[in-house]
């Protein structure tokens, strides 16, 4: 048996989870030290009053849990009007800095503002502006962040992305659609059953899961602007642990159809179904590789739950983790040189992630009970299950661990992160 924690989702008997209310407030709290960052000022927004979203202390936030920036403090409000005293901006020892503002407009959209500028050489870096309904301010904090994140990286922002997750209140399971950073969670789907493995669909308007609603386990494919569903995988046995690969037209799941548990492609419509893994043992969690090239899948063919990888159309395996004597949930990030996955550490399942190119591998988490790993499309960070105080939580971390953001879902229980790509905002 590959598992004896109902937790470990695809590894034991598909059991129910548990998880928090939907409509719970998610606080962001900053732990751990990073190495350099970049010192940013964000100045609160004139008149951003008129919004119901507090748009500066958004963009801290998102650029403060990303692991690279340092907020720097800025006194007062300040618009994009604003010509900068760099020299006073400077003595604050900030290198760049953001000032907007927010209009109501005729038609009660908001008419948000802002410009980053770079202290250090003194110049206007960009300067944008978007008309967005109340609603939606929110997301154009989170898209300003990304602007200041790649002008000052060189690379995609990802906090105007989504996750989606897995909660349960009271007999009530539902899967749940919430911004990068936890807020503005809605539910997409509620059961009296169990969900379970969400898994965003490149294209980002689509979710995998399996579901308990008919009586066992069956993957579904979920619209989710229209909440179309459909049954992909409804075959003799459990059907288990979706994944999508990289171009959104196969998925791989976990079948029981012919004894024990093995690996199977399936294409998006339902047809061309093949088995691609032939063990006797059992083969599940698996995911494509971003080239779409290989899959890694976990397997206790040696004895023990280990991660290995084969050819995508199936073939010889190799074993790719060797340190422990469990390690499951492989995650690979979208610029495929990492992997994230779960350890055994005495009676603790911890965090841990492995360079592909020289196998290194390092634990960066010293929690007991972690559990789903998923990259952001950027592959910067890493969105994971843990628990913390006594509670389920969602946890974001840098690749190096240094950097954490509980995001603190209250009175109950969290599960199943699934991070979507750029196309799922």
């Amino acid at each position: 048996m590959l598992a004896s924690v109902s937790r470990r989702r695809g590894l034991a008997a598909l059991a129910a989870l548990a998880a928090s209310p939907v409509l719970a407030q998610v606080r962001i709290d900053i732990a751990g030290v990073g190495g350099t960052r970049i010192p940013v000022a964000i100045a609160d927004f004139r008149d951003e009053s008129r919004s119901p979203q507090p748009i500066a202390a958004i963009i801290r936030a998102d650029l403060e849990r990303s692991g690279l920036f340092r907020s720097v403090d800025a006194p007062g409000a300040l618009s994009e009007t604003t010509v900068p005293a760099y020299a006073d901006w400077k003595a604050r020892q900030a290198d760049a800095l953001v000032a907007g503002s927010v209009t109501r407009l005729a038609d009660g959209r908001l008419d948000i503002r802002f410009k980053l500028w770079d202290v250090v050489k003194g110049a206007e870096i960009i300067g944008q502006a978007q008309a967005v309904l109340p609603d939606d301010a929110r997301l154009a904090a989170h898209r300003i962040a990304d602007v200041v994140y790649e002008k000052l990286t060189g690379e995609k922002g990802v906090f105007a992305t989504r996750m989606a997750y897995v909660t349960k209140a009271g007999r009530r399971y539902s899967l749940v659609i919430a911004d990068a950073d936890g807020e503005g969670a809605k539910a997409a789907l509620s059961s009296p059953e169990a969900i379970i493995s969400p898994t965003w669909a490149p294209n980002g308007r689509e979710l995998a899961y399996v579901s308990f609603e008919s009586g066992k386990a069956t993957v579904r494919i979920q619209d989710v602007q229209t909440g179309t569903r459909r049954v992909l995988a409804d075959f003799k046995g459990t059907n288990s642990a979706p994944a999508w690969s990289p171009d959104g037209s196969q998925l791989v799941l976990s079948l029981s159809r012919e004894g024990g548990t093995q690996l199977f492609v399936i294409n998006r419509d339902g047809s061309g179904l093949r088995r691609i893994a032939q063990s006797s043992a059992i083969d599940t969690e698996a995911c494509f590789a971003p080239d779409g090239s290989k899959i890694y899948f976990v397997s206790d063919r040696g004895g023990g739950p280990q991660i290995y990888r084969m050819p995508a159309g199936g073939g010889a395996a190799e074993r790719v983790t060797f340190n422990g004597n469990y390690n499951i949930s492989p995650a690979i990030s979208p610029d495929g040189r990492t992997m994230a996955y779960i350890t055994r550490a005495g009676g603790a399942f911890r965090l841990s992630v492995m360079d592909l190119a020289t196998g290194q591998s390092q634990q960066i988490s010293d929690a007991n009970d972690d559990e789903s790993p998923s990259f952001a499309p950027n592959s910067k960070l890493i969105v994971y299950a843990s628990r913390a105080g006594g509670k389920e939580v969602l946890m974001t971390t840098t690749l190096d661990g240094k950097i954490k953001t509980p995001l603190l879902v209250s009175l109950s229980e969290v599960r199943e992160p699934s991070w979507g790509s750029f196309a799922a905002q």
